[in-house]
């Protein structure tokens, strides 16, 4: 069942996506109901999962599940990453690949792959203070809080 992403609880639990590019409004506006119909009818085991859906900076697909009524099994979560791969196909965007590192350059948000990330890093062209962001988190409430951090206080601190 679809819930407000906003209404889930903390302990819910999250899959980050970040896409190789930004969806343009127009993607984000045909993907909203796609998503919202796969999130609708979404179960694990015949249980209807509550989930919601973000999309921060058009950049991310951000899956929560409240696994208080139910939680993802093999089939809900293999369900779900078939879903994504159809999302890669049908807007030609990499959400999979998780050599990538996406963070912030100023105002916008950039993406490279992971060796060119260190490169920067060895360059100083990004710092520890740059802001990346943390996919690993787990919950949702860990996304509020950890999934914006400066580079020294992630995984990413090991390339300074």
């Amino acid at each position: 069942m679809h819930a407000n992403f906003k209404d889930l609880p903390d302990d819910a639990r999250v899959w980050i996506y970040q896409a190789n590019r930004p969806f343009t409004t127009d993607e984000i506006n045909e993907l909203k109901p796609q998503m919202d119909n796969f999130l609708q009818k979404w179960t694990a085991h015949g249980k209807d999962l509550r989930a919601g859906v973000d999309y921060p900076y058009n950049r991310f697909i951000v899956i929560g599940l409240d696994q208080s009524e139910a939680g993802a099994t093999g089939c809900s979560i293999d369900a779900s990453v078939r879903f994504i791969q159809s999302i890669e196909k049908a807007y030609r965007v990499d959400l999979m690949d998780k050599m990538n590192v996406t963070f912030k350059n100023g105002q916008y948000v950039a993406h490279k792959d992971l060796a060119d990330f260190k490169k920067m890093c060895k360059a100083k062209s990004v710092s520890p203070k740059t802001i990346v962001f943390n996919n690993l988190v787990e919950t949702v409430g860990e996304y509020k809080e950890h999934w914006e951090i400066p580079a020294s206080d992630s995984w990413h601190s090991r390339f300074f």
